[in-house]
């Protein structure tokens, strides 16, 4: 691993399709950089043109890609910010858009990438893919110092999430998987689900649970907008950004 990035928190959110992914990578990207004196950026490494530029209202015209092909000198934030939007107080490397690239991310890129953003940031936060065995999605885990695993309240979100544990498990990363926060995001107002059960199940596994509740806003699918969150909402992603930044500076 580059010497540069062993002194960062690099931290990875991972999860199944469909559970809110994206939304909690984003809010707790917004709640880090608000919160905290550190300069916070957040990256897109989902193979499958993730949507975290959209929720966060930057240019997707600039990306991993135009970042990869710059083979001007790292050396200044600025010349990396250029590939970089900007989120409130939050930097955000979007997922390549192009429609005419024909290949994806690939592992020892992401590793490019994560190294130039460790450079000129105190935080990387990495919205994955949902393949757990995607090369790149891979090469992130073996370079976490911290995990958020996202999964919903609900029967099928909390099955996926603990699927993804039972993955960490089963493939060398245990400690990892035990040290996970868990992020319950209630993306549809359900009724009739035993969330405490739930909560409960991820207690006994990781180091936290968070549920992220119900809010309209971000059900809508479309730019976030910390003023419009529910307060509840505003105090959860704060929660999970207490909760993440508790492992700062630890050692692996």
């Amino acid at each position: 691993m580059d010497a540069l990035l062993r002194d960062r928190s690099v931290l990875y959110v991972t999860g199944k399709g469909g559970v809110g992914k994206t939304t909690v990578a984003a809010g707790l990207g917004l709640a880090l950089a608000e919160n905290r004196g550190d300069r916070v950026v957040v990256q897109d490494a989902d193979p499958d043109a993730g949507t975290l530029a959209e929720r966060l209202g930057v240019d997707a015209a600039v990306s991993t890609r135009t970042l990869l092909d710059d083979r001007g000198p790292m050396t200044a934030l600025a010349e990396v910010a250029r590939h970089l939007g900007l989120a409130a107080r939050l930097h955000v490397l979007a997922g390549d858009q192009d429609p005419r690239v024909g290949r994806a991310l690939e592992r020892a890129e992401h590793e490019q990438l994560s190294a130039v953003l460790a450079r000129f940031h105190d935080v990387v936060l990495t919205d994955c893919g949902t393949g757990l065995v995607h090369p790149v999605v891979r090469g992130a885990l073996d370079l976490a110092d911290g995990l958020v695993v996202v999964g919903a309240p609900a029967v099928d979100g909390a099955s996926r999430a603990s699927a993804t544990l039972d993955w960490l498990q089963a493939h060398g990363h245990g400690a990892l998987a035990a040290d996970a926060v868990v992020a319950l995001a209630a993306d549809r107002a359900g009724e009739g689900v035993d969330r405490e059960r739930i909560r409960a199940h991820f207690a006994a596994r990781c180091r936290a649970v968070v549920e992220i509740p119900y809010d309209p806003h971000l059900a809508t699918g479309g730019v976030i907008e910390p003023d419009r969150l529910q307060p509840a909402t505003r105090d959860a992603f704060l929660l999970l950004a207490a909760l993440v930044a508790d492992r700062f500076g630890a050692a692996r």
